[in-house]
């Protein structure tokens, strides 16, 4: 088995009561620092922000103090030294003092050993906490206080649930696994201890760490690849031996509720499972490749906060007017782009918007990817005879102000969906397209007479996700002159001092970027662009008039990140189209 490191997660968690310094004693500490006035602390205390969350978690939540600030007041109050942990990578020989569960437990990340002891990066430096962490690593320890989201990353990046794959993977092939696998088949039981079983669950978890939202599962000759979709780009993980390959697939078979004994046909399946104390769903695809079945499981974690619009990154201008747009009382407002483009994302983004109590919203959606206390939901069955054309139905009779209708995907859906926003309601619906422009033709190609995608489209967005460079990494660099070349042609400027991109390191595993940003493109629908679209207009013509009316293109869009220093000229070249620009 070959081992093998994708980037580590990003992704700062709140505070819990594992790692949180006793409140009382928090609040002595800032009052005492001047930071948070003691009538601040006390309504913070009580307040609704970050419920359930520690004081430190709701004052930063409140805007009442930094991360960064906490930090430093807690080091100086106890004469601590600070620790940039995205500057530093702990040793081998330091980390293996402390085993994944005592880390994760204490919160702490070991970095160096020397003469005096072992130097352990930790969250909070306390007397008391420090001689836990003293006990459990048997040495004495220097305390480094870091940020809680520097700990948190460290643990991921070095503390890799994977690394416990190599075991297993010995003691299936010992074993003899294959045979017991297919024993439990018979029965329908499984051993939640059985090798294959803790491959699996780690596999998963791990996705779960490193923020991937596909895991893909590939025969290939005498090993199975697996790679993890991170930002958007496959990363090899792991290569185990072949013969794991059929205990795998039947695995995760079982967990959705799959047929293990259909080797040949396409299938789906679902997983709930809770990992970590964090829900997870998990989508499952198999499908027969040459060499055996090729699994994808798409991981949709659902305790990550949703996103508003202000935070998807659209333009100050293009949020403000889609924004406008979402306040009209009907019509129809399309998101455009491909696969894994963040559409979902934005049309969650846009009921955040709109959800109010004196609004009846329902979404039919495959599947239910994030559920709302106040939204009524409807999950697609085609099974049961509940399809998204059939749902659309139903839910015209149930008294709507706002439709969501998670992707249309045929001719019936459409045709319902342009009729629901004529008849007087809000219609927010995805749509898989390259462009704004394209989109609208796309709904034509479907069999949509034009006066009523004229008549019924407000707007349509368009978006794809590019790459953040890594924050923690940036330096100057000349970009190549293919770069430059694509940036002069689409009217990009140069960034305010000068080009920076990621250089690679700790934490984004030496790819130079981590997390993504959509770009968005806003069509608006005019009276002028109507009289095209019923005109059977070509897409040229409705595109250039939409680039008088003000339209920023995709590439615009991109460029003004470049121009920013939020992302790279190679990155908006890879990840937007651009020809006939």
């Amino acid at each position: 088995m070959r081992l093998l490191r994708p980037r580590e997660e990003n992704v700062a968690l709140p505070l819990t009561t594992d790692d949180r310094l006793g409140d009382d004693r928090l609040e002595q500490l800032l009052v005492a620092a001047g930071k948070v006035s003691a009538e601040r602390l006390e309504d913070t205390r009580h307040s609704s922000i970050a419920p359930g969350d520690s004081l430190a978690g709701r004052l930063v939540a409140a805007g009442l103090i930094s991360t960064e600030e906490l930090t430093a007041t807690i080091a100086a109050y106890y004469g601590a030294e600070r620790i940039d942990l995205s500057r530093v990578a702990p040793a081998p020989e330091a980390l293996a003092l402390l085993r994944r569960e005592q880390a994760r437990a204490l919160r702490a990340v070991p970095i160096a050993v020397d003469q005096q002891g072992v130097r352990v990066a930790v969250v909070d430096p306390s007397p008391e906490h420090v001689a836990l962490v003293q006990a459990a690593i048997g040495r004495p320890v220097h305390a480094l206080v870091a940020t809680h989201q520097g700990i948190v990353r460290a643990l991921d990046a070095e503390y890799r649930v994977t690394d416990e794959v190599g075991r297993h993977v010995q003691a299936f092939e010992t074993r003899d696994e294959l045979r017991r696998e297919s024993e439990q088949r018979s029965t329908g039981q499984v051993n939640e201890d059985a090798p294959v079983v803790q491959v699996v669950q780690k596999i998963i978890t791990q996705g779960l760490h490193d923020r991937a939202s596909d895991i893909h599962l590939e025969p290939a000759g005498e090993r199975v690849r697996v790679r993890y979709r991170i930002d958007g780009a496959l990363v090899d993980v792991l290569d185990l031996p072949g013969s794991i390959g059929p205990a795998l697939v039947s695995r995760v078979k079982i967990l959705a509720g799959m047929n293990i004994v259909e080797r040949r046909r396409p299938q789906d399946g679902q997983i709930s499972m809770t990992v970590d104390q964090r829900e997870v769903d998990i989508r499952i695809a198999s499908t027969a490749v040459v060499g055996g079945e090729k699994l994808v499981l798409r991981l949709l974690d659902k305790s990550r906060p949703l996103f508003r619009t202000k935070q998807l990154g659209m333009a100050p201008e293009t949020e403000e007017k889609y924004v406008a747009l979402l306040r009209q009382p009907y019509g129809m407002v399309v998101c455009a782009g491909p696969t894994g483009g963040g559409k979902t994302t934005t049309l969650y983004a846009s009921l955040g918007e709109l959800d109010t109590p004196e609004r009846n919203i329902m979404t039919i959606e495959d599947p239910v990817e994030y559920t709302f206390d106040s939204i009524n939901q409807i999950q697609i069955n085609e099974q049961a005879g509940m399809t998204f054309a059939g749902g659309l139905k139903s839910i015209l009779r149930q008294d709507p102000d706002v439709i969501l209708v998670g992707e249309i995907r045929d001719v019936d859906t459409a045709r319902i969906a342009v009729q629901s926003a004529l008849t007087g309601h809000l219609v927010l619906s995805s749509l898989h397209a390259t462009e704004a422009v394209s989109a609208l033709y796309r709904l034509l190609d479907m069999g949509i007479e034009a006066f009523l995608i004229a008549s019924s489209v407000s707007a349509v967005m368009a978006q794809r996700l590019v790459r953040r460079s890594c924050t923690s990494c940036l330096e100057s660099y000349v970009p190549s002159a293919e770069e430059l070349a694509f940036l002069r042609s689409i009217g990009g400027a140069q960034p305010i001092g000068g080009f920076r991109r990621g250089a690679g390191c700790h934490y984004c595993s030496g790819t130079g970027y981590l997390e993504r940003i959509g770009v968005y493109e806003l069509l608006v629908i005019t009276d002028a662009m109507r009289e095209l679209i019923v005109d059977h207009a070509p897409q040229d013509s409705l595109r250039k008039l939409a680039r008088c009316e003000g339209m920023s293109t995709l590439q615009e869009q991109g460029a003004r990140l470049v121009a920013e220093g939020i992302t790279t000229a190679a990155e908006v070249m890879r990840s937007i189209y651009v020809a006939g620009v």
